[in-house]
C-alpha cells in the first residue's frame, strides 16, 4: 500500500451506534478511509451526520456465508460489529465471520467488538465498594481512587451479552496464536447522540463516537507499522474524569488519544 492509496474498510453491522460513528469520524481523521457497510436489509441507519459514508450492502451474515466471503475480498481492515439475539446464534455467527476471514483475507486487520461487559464480574452492577460510591457520584467519600481495571483483566462476564463478547475475545487470541492480526475492542457506552443515558455509572463507561474512531484509527496505524500486539483486548473509553478502566495502556501501546470527557454532560 502506498501512502496515498485508499484504506479499504469493511464494517460488518455498521449501521448501529458504533458503526455510524466510525463512518462519520474515521474519514475526518484520514480522508483515505473508504468504508463499506454490510448490514441486514431494512436495518435503520443511526448516523446523525449527513456526511457519514453510506456505501451499504444488504447482508444477513448468519445466513449467507457465500456473500460474506465475496465482500471480504481485498479489505485492508474488517471491523466486526454485528450481533444476533441468542448466545448460541451469536457465537455461531462469530465462528462464520472469523473462519471466512481466514479463508478469504487472512492478512487483513480485524477489529472485533467486545465490551466492558466481558469483564463485568469485576465491577458490575456497581453494588460493591468502591464502585457503589462511585456510581452515586459521592467522590468525596473515597479515600483513594481504585486502581483502573487492567487491559489484562481476563473475561469474567455475568450474563449472555458478556459471554458473547468473551467468545469474540477468544477468537482474537486464536488469530494471534497463528500470527494473524485481530484486536478486541472492549467498547464502553456509545450512543448515536453522544449524550447521557439512564444507566448506572454511565459517566464511567461513556465513550464519544469520535473517540471510538480514534481507537480504530490507532489500531490500523499500529498494524501498518508492524507493532500491533495481536490478541489484545483494549478498553475503549473516552478520557473521562471518573474512569475506572485502564486506558493508559491503550494510549501507550497504540497511541490512542481520546478527546472527550463525560463530565461535559454531568457538570
Amino acid at each position: 500500500m502506498t501512502n496515498d492509496s485508499l484504506i479499504d474498510v469493511l464494517l460488518l453491522g455498521g449501521k448501529g451506534q458504533i458503526g455510524s460513528g466510525l463512518r462519520t469520524y474515521l474519514p475526518r481523521l484520514n480522508s483515505r478511509y473508504k468504508i463499506t457497510t454490510a448490514d441486514r436489509k431494512g436495518s435503520r441507519d443511526k448516523a446523525k451526520d449527513a456526511n457519514a459514508q453510506k456505501n451499504f450492502i444488504d447482508l444477513d451474515i448468519y445466513n449467507d456465508t457465500k456473500k460474506l466471503e465475496e465482500i471480504l475480498e481485498g479489505r485492508d481492515m474488517v471491523v466486526y460489529l454485528a450481533r444476533k439475539d441468542t448466545l448460541s446464534e451469536m457465537n455461531e455467527m462469530t465462528d462464520k465471520v472469523f473462519h471466512s476471514i481466514l479463508k478469504v483475507c487472512p492478512e487483513t486487520l480485524v477489529v472485533a467488538s467486545s465490551s466492558v461487559h466481558a469483564t463485568g464480574g469485576a465491577y458490575f452492577p456497581f453494588d460493591k465498594e468502591p464502585y457503589r460510591t462511585i456510581a452515586k457520584r459521592n467522590f468525596e467519600k473515597l479515600d483513594n481512587w481504585p486502581e483502573p481495571l487492567s487491559i489484562f483483566t481476563e473475561p469474567c462476564p455475568t450474563g449472555d451479552y458478556g459471554l458473547e463478547k468473551a467468545y469474540v475475545e477468544s477468537w482474537c487470541q486464536r488469530f494471534a496464536a497463528i500470527n494473524k492480526n485481530a484486536i478486541a475492542a472492549r467498547w464502553g457506552g456509545i450512543n448515536e447522540e453522544n449524550g447521557k443515558k439512564d444507566e448506572v455509572a454511565y459517566f464511567t463507561v461513556w465513550c464519544h463516537q469520535e473517540d471510538s474512531a480514534r481507537f480504530v484509527d490507532s489500531c490500523y496505524k499500529t498494524f501498518i507499522r508492524g507493532e500491533l500486539r495481536s490478541g489484545a483486548h483494549y478498553y475503549v473509553i473516552s478520557n473521562n474524569t471518573y474512569n475506572v478502566f485502564d486506558i493508559e495502556s491503550t494510549k501507550n501501546e497504540i497511541g490512542y488519544d481520546p478527546q472527550h470527557d463525560a463530565e461535559i454532560l454531568y457538570g
